[in-house]
């Protein structure tokens, strides 16, 4: 039982550190412009091929965790993330940035599919789990701003990569001498995936789940990547130092998180649907507005949009824990991914293009409210409670 827990820390532990080193470069970039010589929608787009690696590398981590071993490949990625950002921080020109974060989204592709496997392995509600393991995704998200931002205010921005890197090299070595190899929960009698579903009914779901899964990554990423320089242009009575964007991004972050425990407690209630449809719902006014508010206002708009962006999350992996085998998790879940973080990747050149057309972010907004309002078509049609199971 304790060596369980442990491993579920390490994991929610590698949940935090994987958001975290797919955000420094997005901090870190706003001290890098003057060093390179290059503007800031020149210098953005060096992440693209780390976002694409980390939603493309999925599915092979996926299909690896399956065949050979779950904690095998989570080693593989606390040792090779950490090593990749510290490639990163020894870089000396923009094509060798490029190269380093495509590193750092290619091993943190594994996390994913083989983590939440992991996580949600032989049980039977998983809102709470999720959720608590959402936070620490956030907090990755949250921490990344404010570390990067504060490691490069006080050293340089090279050791905003360096200094992760070591920990997560140190943490992956702890992870393979504590965890032992966690078999993967036998399957129920009956629990075949999809039993007591109609086909109808799981394609129905299936096809919600990606659009869900689509659009909301490119929100999510959109929102993370552009938060920071959102804060830099839009926030100027409040702060005027990359130090000083970290704190307040990774303020916003850390309250959103809380998001995650909210839904998770509302998802282990078995109310999916209703929890899916106000969390989207509510997205759509909210990514409006922040097109218009500067300063105070546009604080408080992003504490609520980042608040609901980041409650989606958890519920788009209970829809997989609930209607997937035990036996095909990892790669369901590494196809989910796939789809949500190679839509990500559109993020990168959405954020640079619209800031470099229009030198503010109001066009990204009014596109990322029409997503989540097509998002909120396709949560509508998601079966209730009552339509789910097949007629006997």
């Amino acid at each position: 039982m304790e060596r369980a827990r442990s491993g579920e820390l390490f994991l929610n532990f590698g949940h935090a550190l994987d958001h975290l080193f797919l955000l420094i470069y997005p901090t870190v970039v706003l001290a890098m412009t003057a060093e390179f010589g290059r503007s800031y929608s020149e210098m953005l787009p060096l992440a693209l091929g780390g976002f694409i690696a980390f939603g493309a590398g999925s599915i092979p981590a996926g299909w690896l965790a399956d065949h050979w071993s779950r904690r095998g490949m989570m080693i593989v990625f606390f040792i090779g993330i950490g090593l990749a950002s510290i490639v990163t921080g020894l870089t000396q020109t923009p094509w060798q940035i490029a190269a380093g974060i495509t590193l750092v989204g290619l091993f943190g592709a594994i996390y994913h599919p083989v983590g939440i496997a992991m996580l949600v392995s032989g049980r039977e509600k998983v809102g709470r789990v999720l959720g608590v393991n959402g936070v620490f995704g956030n907090l990755g998200v949250a921490f990344a701003a404010l570390i990067a931002g504060a490691l490069a205010h006080w050293i340089n921005w090279r050791a905003a990569f360096i200094i992760p890197g070591v920990l997560s090299i140190a943490v992956g070595i702890a992870f393979a001498r504590i965890v032992p190899e966690m078999r993967a929960a036998a399957r129920r009698p009956g629990a075949a995936a999809g039993a007591g579903f109609s086909r109808g009914l799981l394609v129905r779901v299936f096809a919600v789940l990606m659009v869900t899964t689509l659009f909301g990554g490119v929100i999510f990423n959109s929102t993370t990547v552009a938060m920071p320089k959102i804060f830099d242009e839009r926030l100027s009575e409040l702060v005027s130092t990359t130090l000083g964007i970290g704190i307040l991004v990774s303020f916003v972050y850390a309250f959103a998180a809380l998001a995650q425990l909210v839904v998770g407690h509302f998802l282990d209630r078995g109310a999916l649907k209703s929890v899916l449809v106000s969390v989207i719902g509510l997205q759509v006014p909210l990514l409006t507005a922040a097109a218009f508010f500067e300063n105070y206002l546009m604080l408080a708009v992003a504490l609520a949009m980042m608040f609901f962006v980041f409650g989606q999350i958890p519920i788009n992996d209970a829809m997989v824990a609930r209607y997937s085998d035990e036996a095909w998790r990892s790669r369901i879940f590494a196809l989910r991914y796939v789809v949500s973080f190679g839509a990500s990747a559109c993020a990168v050149p959405l954020v640079a293009a619209s800031y470099r057309y229009s030198s503010d972010f109001k066009y990204l907004f009014f596109a990322l409210a029409a997503m989540a309002l097509l998002m909120f078509s396709a949560a509508v049609l998601l079966p209730s409670h009552e339509q789910q199971r097949a007629p006997a």
